[in-house]
């Protein structure tokens, strides 16, 4: 049997990462995507020999992204059977102190890289399916709109209701669409400011709120299990199970929680 490929946006550190080394120790071949060439060289290193290759994109080129795929296959032997989606960026603040060039970054590399990265997918997925995998990263942002978070809250339910559309529309083609819902992840993201006027880090927000940070490794093992199961979406972490259980048992204490608490809650 041919070995298996998986191709994973924003791998050059964090979940993407995480994620190829437990497909590569699964036996897959991994193409490594982002626009940090050093991150995928330290990536690859991680990996076996012979087992990666290496493919600069800016997901927002759609172009770049048939390129990049076609690449990949060459690299792999001529087959794609699961395309990562999971490049994305963080963005935090109160939405009125946000900049028009920090909200179109995000709504492009978190919402338009999906996009472009679901249509480029299709082709490869339909020839390797019956059984490929489009697999997205949303967030437990995704789940119930955050507080302090609208802009990246949207961009995540976006990436839920793409999943939720894909997984009908690409039924027939045996194509299975599935996306990850983490809560914060131990991640280099976690260092970045929540926005360009703030001076305060993701993480620091998370501690003082009192929130778990989840090992990366739990998310890489969510990715092995949405790939070889059936769910659409998958929880990772505390904070996003007790967001979803409120979301559907208790909208109404989960609304209150929110109104009286400016505090994140997702990725």
């Amino acid at each position: 049997m041919a070995r298996k490929t998986i191709f994973i946006t924003g791998g050059a550190s964090g979940i993407g990462r995480a994620v190829a080394q437990r497909f590569a120790d699964g036996g897959w071949f991994v193409g490594i995507a982002d626009i940090d060439e050093a991150g995928m060289a330290a990536t690859a290193a991680m990996l076996p020999v012979g087992q990666s290759s290496c493919h600069k994109l800016d997901v927002r080129d759609r172009a770049g992204w048939d390129v990049a795929l076609a690449d990949c296959a060459a690299a792999s032997g001529g087959r794609i059977d699961v395309v990562f989606n999971n490049a994305g960026i963080p963005i935090g603040g109160a939405i009125v102190d946000l900049t028009p060039e920090e909200i179109e970054r995000t709504l492009d590399i978190n919402m338009k890289g999906v996009i472009f990265g679901a249509q480029a997918a299709y082709p490869w997925l339909k020839v390797s399916g019956p059984g490929s995998v489009l697999l997205n990263t949303a967030s437990a942002a995704g789940i119930y709109g955050t507080p302090g978070a609208s802009v990246y809250s949207a961009t995540k339910f976006g990436v839920r209701a793409i999943t939720e559309s894909l997984d009908g529309e690409w039924a027939d083609d045996g194509i299975c669409v599935r996306s990850l819902m983490p809560s914060f992840i131990d991640t280099p993201l976690l260092s970045h400011a929540t926005n360009r006027a703030s001076n305060e880090d993701i993480r620091t927000r998370v501690v003082n709120a009192g929130l778990e940070i989840t090992p990366v490794g739990d998310v890489a093992e969510a990715a092995w299990a949405a790939v070889h199961g059936d769910k659409l979406h998958i929880l990772v972490g505390k904070t996003a199970r007790r967001i979803a259980f409120a979301s559907r048992w208790m909208p109404g204490s989960l609304r209150k929680q929110m109104r009286s608490s400016n505090r994140p809650l997702g990725k």
